[in-house]
């Protein structure tokens, strides 16, 4: 991986666009990322992060805020990186997620992260993917590292270094299991944990099904368990084969029982069916002489009765003859009441026609009822034909009234049309002058609202300025101190200087060794070698003094680019106050003259739509009356002439009426044809009358000829002789219930089982009942005894086979557990056996350990002379529970390994990157050899001495082989002498900005 060129835009503290040619950069293979604190170096490696993975390392990511707060409202956030990645040229576009102003309204959206990754091919751009998730993947598989191993391996982190050699087992372990894929081996430990678990509550389920099986049999068998064993542990009698041995005991005993009750209950058997036969027999020889008695009995009551069977009979006989004769007597009755019936209705009907003709009944015979009825049907004929014209008459009445009506409501209508249209006119220009007043207050309101916007900029602009005044002040007040204190630290660097010049005799003195040459006059014999004065600075102080002179020429650049800073914009905000009268007089009066003219020009649009309402309404009124008008006179014409028919139809009615009592035709036409029903129902009586009479005469004939056939001497006789179907009924079942009691009686007498009992003494039922009960009794209780001994037998077959099952299943179970149990707790270092204390996955990476401080030593022994050297250690630290993970550090002048927190400040920094650098180059061969040839060192160079200096940046340079870019990042004073090409961060208000200097 080579980076090529940088553009940020509103990222970090970047407000504006700025640019990295990492090409112009990387020529010099080594380069400095430098700037004040808090400017933004760190920044520009997020900006590197975004762009490929979309995310910024550690816990920046966790903040959400990527956008710069000092960029302009509208501009979005935005990271463009071109990068060589396995030989491909590639440009990753992209934007952070943020609040952007809505583009209608006040207030802000959110905007969602986007991304555009092209490729050059051929010289042009390809576009290749524009989903975050999609170019997420792609990244990481050209790249071939995650983000992790990213930051770890390209991104040496700020402050990170000496985290990962000072940390505890458990915490390194953590960091390399980002690093590296050690997941199978975790899922191993997982998966024996699991496994274990599974297991375990297996066996306790086994263990559960087992005992409620023990329980379940002791409880059938009805024995207690033997002694020592415990229901809640029954592992031991298990596997010993004592809980199948007792269950299969407690089965044979009961299947003894069994065999025993058997042999009961067939004895009793015996016994009780021979009591039942001698029960069974004595009670059919009482029933049967019983029977006897009772057949004897109701022998006698019907011999009693006879006399009275044989008058059933005899008028059962007369009542079968009378029922022939009965149809044709009814026959008879019938017709003769009918003739008498159409008598009357004949007379009744005629008298009513003589009472509405006005006629005597004795001189309504046939033909003067024929002629009335035809003379009365002309009549009604002729009112029917007239009665439509009642209806026209009616009508003509409800319409006139209406007619009226109409014409008062039309007149009411058009005398309001007329009220409005003197009214409106007058109204219109009304409206016409509140519009003009409107419209030409919509030409004034811009003008004055941007007078009202100037006058507050103004406003703003001097109370900015007045603000600054007072921050310049103290500003100033800053800037004097730090001179001050600058002025000091280097007066005191300067006599430490000349201090340590002074006593340099004595510096050279101490690092003289008996028999070795002096470094000045180059004897090897030193009589009087020279002693320090107590208190003289050594080189340390020296290089303490001179760090605090750059610190505070630091700080003296700081407060003199605020206080140029302050000035600039005391200079614009005073620019921007500018100009003629006061406005904050002004601008009370300014707007109020706005919230009037907004007020006219609101109304404008309403006013527009209320005059044309009005025009319309005018013009909607005129025609309106102009329909009215012609209305009116049609009504009005209408209105006469339906009065002028009513009139003609009224008179024509009543010369129809005038012989009758009926108010209407309809009336009289009814009553006409009322009349002539009369007389056509008169003749109908009438013929009616003669036929009902010669009937009844026939039927008498018939009647007599009857009786005289059935052997009845007069009607009184035969109905005398009459019984109804119920009656005859009744007689019938009497005589035949008789008959058959008789039969009876008979059959039962001479039965030959009876005939057999009559001699027999009766049977005592009492003691043959008492002897089947005690034999009953007997056979229930072996019975039960038996059924109870197969049920236990029965479920201790049942629990046997339930148990056998059981232990078969659980023996596997308790196998694989002890199994399981012993891996488990050797995999995760909680096992005597696994003496290191240590996990499998930690083991692991323990071996990844070895190989990054192998790696480490290689760099180290360059850095300090050969002096220091780590060790991995599979022993536990102080305060630690697992192992295997542990590092020392070795020195070799004192021959003695020690842990790294006893080393200084800058020993420190200096092993913590030697030991970053071996991690580098150990994941990078970890992720499949990934080529990157840009590397970033963050931070931590002003601890160490001038001479280690020296050998980190020999270690540094030595980064380059193989045409490998460098960026070291440093605010410290000396590494910008030491490394000519930089690239500067500067911070100000507005944002920070980037500079390259060579």
């Amino acid at each position: 991986m080579r980076l090529h060129h940088l553009e940020i835009t509103a990222f970090g503290p970047f407000a504006e666009t700025v640019r990295v040619d990492f090409d112009a950069l990387s020529d010099a293979g080594l380069f400095l990322l430098t700037g004040p604190t808090g400017a933004g170096k760190t920044s520009v490696l997020d900006a590197v992060c975004f762009a490929l993975y979309g995310e910024v390392p550690g816990d920046r990511q966790a903040a959400r805020r990527l956008r710069c707060d000092q960029a302009a409202a509208g501009v979005a956030p935005r990271v463009v990186l071109d990068v060589t990645l396995t030989g491909r040229r590639f440009r990753l576009d992209r934007s952070p997620a943020w609040e952007r102003p809505k583009k209608r309204g006040t207030g802000t959206t959110a905007q969602q992260a986007s991304v555009r990754l092209l490729e050059r091919v051929d010289g042009e751009w390809v576009p290749l993917s524009q989903r975050l998730d999609e170019t997420g993947q792609m990244v990481s598989r050209l790249v071939g590292l995650t983000m992790t191993q990213f930051c770890q391996v390209a991104l040496l982190p700020q402050g990170r270094f000496q985290a990962f050699l000072r940390a505890r087992s458990e915490d390194r372990q953590r960091l390399l299991q980002q690093l590296f894929r050690t997941a199978r081996f975790e899922a191993v430990e997982r998966w024996l944990r699991d496994r274990r678990r599974e297991l375990r509550q297996a066996s306790a389920a086994h263990h559960d099904e087992v005992a409620d099986l023990v329980s379940r049999t002791s409880e059938a068998a009805s024995v207690a368990l033997p002694e020592g064993w415990d229901v809640t542990d029954l592992a031991a009698p298990a596997d010993k084969g004592e809980l199948a041995a007792w269950s299969a005991q407690q089965l044979g005993t009961a299947e003894e029982a069994v065999a025993t009750g058997a042999i009961r209950v067939e004895r009793a058997v015996e016994q009780e069916a021979a009591a039942r036969s001698a029960l069974d027999a004595g009670r059919e020889v009482a029933r049967l002489q019983a029977a006897r008695q009772q057949a004897l009995a109701e022998q006698a009551r019907l011999r009693e009765r006879e006399p009275s069977h044989s008058d059933d009979r005899r008028r059962l006989a007369d009542a079968r003859r009378a029922a022939g004769v009965l149809p044709v007597h009814a026959q008879a009755t019938d017709l003769a009441d009918a003739a008498v019936r159409a008598a009357e209705r004949r007379g009744s009907l005629v008298a009513s026609v003589a009472a509405h003709g006005q006629a005597d009944p004795a001189d309504l015979d046939t033909a003067a009822l024929e002629a009335m009825e035809a003379g009365l049907r002309d009549r009604a004929a002729a009112a029917r034909a007239l009665a439509p014209r009642e209806a026209t008459l009616a009508d003509l009445e409800r319409r006139i009234p209406a007619t009226e009506r109409d014409i008062e409501a039309r007149e009411t209508e058009l005398a309001d049309v007329d009220a409005q249209l003197t009214a409106l006119p007058a109204r219109r220009q009304r409206l016409h002058e509140e519009l003009a007043e409107a419209r030409q207050a919509g030409d004034l309101l811009p003008t004055a609202v941007r007078h009202v916007a100037t006058l507050r900029d103004r406003g703003r602009a001097a109370e900015e300025a007045a603000a600054l005044e007072a921050e310049l002040g103290t500003a100033r007040a800053g800037l004097t101190s730090t001179v001050e204190t600058l002025l000091d630290v280097k007066e005191t660097w300067l006599q430490v200087q000349q201090q340590r010049l002074e006593g340099m005799a004595a510096e050279l003195a101490g690092g003289l060794a008996v028999g070795a040459d002096c470094p000045v006059c180059g004897s090897h014999d030193h009589p009087r070698p020279a002693t320090a004065q107590p208190g003289a600075p050594d080189a340390a102080a020296e290089k303490a003094a001179r760090r605090r002179v750059d610190d505070a020429e630091a700080m003296r650049l700081l407060h003199e680019e605020r206080v140029r800073d302050l000035q600039a914009r005391i200079a614009g905000a005073r620019e921007r106050a500018a100009g003629e009268g006061d406005p904050a007089a002004e601008l009370p009066v300014a707007g109020a003259e706005v919230t009037r003219l907004e007020e006219l020009h609101a109304r404008a649009e309403g006013l527009a739509e209320e005059l044309g309402q009005v025009e319309g309404a005018l013009e909607r009124l005129g025609t309106c009356r102009d329909g009215l008008l012609a209305g009116l006179a049609a009504a009005r014409a209408q209105a006469e002439s339906l009065r002028r028919e009513s009139v003609a139809i009224s008179a024509e009615l009543e010369a129809a009426l005038a012989d009758s009592d009926a108010v209407t035709l309809t009336d009289l036409a009814a009553d006409l044809d009322i009349l002539a029903t009369g007389c056509r129902a008169a003749l109908l009586a009438e013929a009616e009358a003669t036929r009902a009479a010669a009937a009844a005469s026939e039927a008498s004939e018939r009647l007599a000829a009857a009786l005289a056939a059935a052997g009845f001497e007069s009607v009184e006789s035969l109905l005398e002789a009459a019984l109804d179907e119920r009656a005859v009924a009744a007689l019938e079942t009497r005589i035949r219930d008789h008959e058959q009691a008789v039969a009876r009686v008979v059959g039962v007498l001479e039965a030959p089982d009876v005939r057999t009992v009559e001699d027999a003494e009766p049977p005592d039922l009492e003691a043959l009942a008492a002897d089947h009960e005690r034999a009953a009794e007997a056979l229930a209780e072996a019975s039960a005894a038996a059924s109870l001994a197969r049920a236990r037998a029965s479920r201790l077959a049942s629990l046997a086979a339930d148990l056998r099952d059981a232990l078969e299943r659980w023996g596997p179970v308790r196998h694989d557990l002890v199994t399981a149990t012993h891996l488990a707790a050797l995999t995760d270092g909680s096992s005597a056996d696994n003496r290191l204390r240590m996990r499998l996955s930690a083991y692991v990476l323990a071996w990844r350990l070895s190989q990054v401080v192998a790696a480490a030593n290689v760099r180290l022994a360059g850095m300090t002379g050969q002096r220091y050297t780590l060790e991995h250690t599979g022993r536990r630290g102080t305060g630690e529970t697992r192992g295997g993970l542990s590092l020392l550090v070795r020195d070799e002048w004192s021959g003695e390994a020690r842990d790294p927190a006893t080393l200084s400040g800058g020993e420190t920094f200096v092993v913590s990157l030697a030991l970053a650098l071996g991690l580098a180059d150990v994941v990078a061969h970890e992720a499949g050899g990934a080529d990157l040839d840009t590397l970033f060192v963050d931070e931590g160079f002003g601890s160490l001495d001038a001479e280690t200096l020296d050998d980190v940046m020999d270690t540094l340079d030595s980064l380059r082989d193989g045409g490998r870019v460098v960026g070291v990042v440093s605010h410290v004073a000396e590494m910008r002498d030491r490394i000519p090409v930089q690239l500067r961060v500067s911070k100000a208000r507005a944002g920070s900005r980037l500079a390259v200097s060579r």
